[in-house]
């Protein structure tokens, strides 16, 4: 089953493993040790993040390790881009207000 990238960051502890893995490729193991969940848990954030293409896994010897996948990511950042723009034009307006009262006050 593919899961929405967007229920997946809902999670803070899902946020929470991309910022760390975002830093450097961890293994399971490595990233269960920053949280206080079973190994099984964190299992399956990481689980979830694959399925969503946030991680990617790589085989390196008998580990597996995981990377951001900054493609995905791209994704992410270019939708809330739509949004940024729409609250700093509201920004700007209220900076506006503000100003106009700032001065009709004087």
């Amino acid at each position: 089953m593919r899961r929405d990238v967007f229920q997946a960051i809902a999670d803070p502890t899902r946020r929470a493993i991309l910022c760390l893995i975002a830093v450097q490729a961890l293994t399971p193991n490595a990233v269960a040790e920053h949280f206080n969940s079973s190994r099984q848990a964190v299992s399956k954030h990481i689980k979830i993040l694959v399925e969503c293409e946030l991680l990617k896994q790589e085989q390196q010897g008998r580990e597996i390790y995981y990377h951001i996948n900054p493609d995905k990511m791209q994704e992410i950042d270019k939708w809330l881009q739509q949004f940024k723009g729409l609250l700093e034009k509201r920004f700007s307006q209220l900076d506006n207000v503000l100003a106009k009262l700032k001065s009709d006050k004087k």
